[in-house]
């Protein structure tokens, strides 16, 4: 479970994943950094809400590959 988070965390964040994941999912950036080093489990729920996560950022950058497209082909 920590490949994912971390997989997940760097899709979303790049890089400096732990931080922003952490306060996007309302918890602290040590919670994290336990869940990232395999010491905590991810539960079904922050699952779900970095589900949610992925899905606003897939909706939002489906927007704007769109938007690029019409302005690139005139």
């Amino acid at each position: 479970m920590s490949k994912l988070l971390s997989d997940t965390g760097e899709a979303l964040y790049g890089p400096r994943w732990q931080t922003e994941l952490a306060r996007d999912l309302q918890m602290s950036d040590r919670h994290i950094r336990r869940l990232a080093s395999g010491a905590a489990d991810l539960t079904p729920g922050m699952a779900t809400d970095m589900w949610r996560l992925c899905e606003e950022r897939a909706a939002l950058l489906d927007d704007v590959i769109q938007r690029l497209k019409a302005a690139a082909i005139p």
